[in-house]
């Protein structure tokens, strides 16, 4: 090799390593808005924010120890079995470049702060989505969490009134510090009947002390237009072209929050964005429950009854009894003593995969968006399996000793639940080449 050969070649890789150079903004900044940030940000669930560099850089030795454990991002879906364009989880290449620039003492590159703008704006409005709500609905005064009182579930209700019906294409919940929550659901139900006074009620009943008052707000829950929630890791829920649901001008929104045992005493302020759209709404996107709370409660077998010292599994088989369906996400749920959650359905010989969460945990649940929709027909056969671990080798087991646990409906975390939620519309043909990544 001559010494123009030399030349050239160091001149290459020289070339070859400048361009391959790591830095935060190009490089390092879109993963961690993009797989962190939704709750690593002022008022998150976690308890420190990754939105600027020095966020990101004062912690690196940190980060790089979670993500190389596979520790965080949370995610607990089977990707081998179901893949859901929502994973949050980093792929190997990912965890190398992060771990590459960490290790290259974090260089900053240069700084460009349109990304960082952008997310704390909608920290600003309370929302993941990509731009501002266009209605909020919050609960009328703050609730108290009071310091070493344990769990609470309070529902509260949250009356409204529009002008008009509107078209809903994406819906999150929306709070001041969502460390203190475990979890939220929502359901919005329609008054119709001007007779029917939505403001006289009183607006919140606490379930551990009061369940007799939630009677007061039955006159509102004879229909429901939909359901919905948020855990750990969840941001917003939207649908793809011309598919949502429609918010009616008038009704309810119950709203149920699970707060977490506090160390601190802390107010909380919690409501839903919705985001509605002009063009019209040709498939009406439809929610599902089934199991404990819902369709086929008594049809897990064994009964959900868990003995002190078992690992016990259960299962539920309810038919697709109503029409063929796509389903754009997939909801699975259990408690403390959850080990492994399996859903699949049956069509003769054939099974279609639809959730496998090998390693449950409470504290990391999710609401699963299919990359393209899952066709269930009609007859096919929705199978539901749920393993429970009430051992003392369950590091999640609240009671210690173990002790017998029952099956719930009601969402108390000190029972059990087995329950699958599906969100779907009709199947039209040409569903199974719909693809969705918002």
């Amino acid at each position: 090799m001559n010494k123009y050969t030399l030349v050239l070649a160091f001149s290459l890789v020289a070339f070859s390593t400048v361009g391959q150079k790591l830095v935060f903004y190009n490089n390092i900044q879109p993963l961690i808005h993009t797989k962190c940030a939704s709750c690593h940000r002022p008022g998150g669930g976690a308890p420190f924010s990754l939105i600027t560099y020095e966020d990101v850089s004062k912690r690196a030795s940190f980060i790089k120890k979670v993500i190389s454990s596979r520790y965080m991002p949370p995610w607990r879906a089977e990707d081998h079995y179901t893949s859901f364009s929502n994973n949050r989880s980093l792929t190997d290449e990912e965890i190398k470049k992060i771990t590459a620039w960490i290790d290259s003492d974090t260089p900053k590159g240069k700084t460009d702060l349109r990304s960082e703008k952008d997310l704390l704006t909608k920290v600003k409005a309370g929302t993941t989505y990509g731009r501002t709500p266009d209605l909020t609905l919050k609960m009328k005064y703050s609730y108290t969490v009071k310091t070493n009182r344990g769990e609470r579930f309070v529902v509260f209700k949250i009356p409204f009134e529009s002008a008009s019906e509107a078209n809903v294409e994406a819906v999150e919940f929306t709070t001041n510090d969502k460390r203190i929550i475990h979890h939220a659901n929502f359901a919005i139900h329609p008054v119709e009947d001007p007779a029917i006074d939505i403001h006289k009620t009183i607006d919140s009943v606490d379930l551990n002390t009061s369940l007799h008052l939630y009677d007061q707000w039955l006159p509102y829950k004879k229909k429901m237009i939909y359901y919905g929630g948020w855990i750990p890791g969840t941001s917003f829920e939207s649908y793809p072209e011309g598919m949502g649901w429609v918010m009616p001008k008038r009704g309810v929104l119950l709203l149920t929050v699970h707060f977490a045992p506090s160390g601190k005493t802390a107010e909380s302020i919690s409501g839903v964005n919705f985001f509605f759209k002009k063009t019209p709404i040709n498939r009406h996107v439809k929610v599902i429950s089934l199991g404990s709370g819902g369709i086929g409660e008594d049809d897990i077998y064994p009964p959900l009854v868990l003995f002190a010292g078992e690992v016990q599994t259960h299962r539920l088989r309810i038919a697709n009894s109503r029409e063929d369906i796509s389903l754009l996400y997939i909801w699975p749920h259990m408690h403390y003593l959850g080990k492994d959650f399996k859903a699949f359905a049956t069509r003769e010989n054939d099974t279609i995969p639809l959730v496998h969460i090998p390693s449950w945990d409470f504290r990391w649940q999710e609401i699963y968006r299919y990359k393209k929709p899952v066709i269930l027909k009609k007859g096919d056969i929705v199978n539901v399996y749920g393993t429970y671990d009430n051992t003392a080798n369950n590091p999640l087991n609240p009671n210690n000793p173990p002790k017998f646990v029952e099956s719930s409906g009601d969402m108390r975390s000190d029972q059990e639940m087995l329950t699958l939620l599906m969100v779907y519309v009709t199947y039209q043909p040409g569903d199974e080449t719909i693809t969705y990544d918002p």
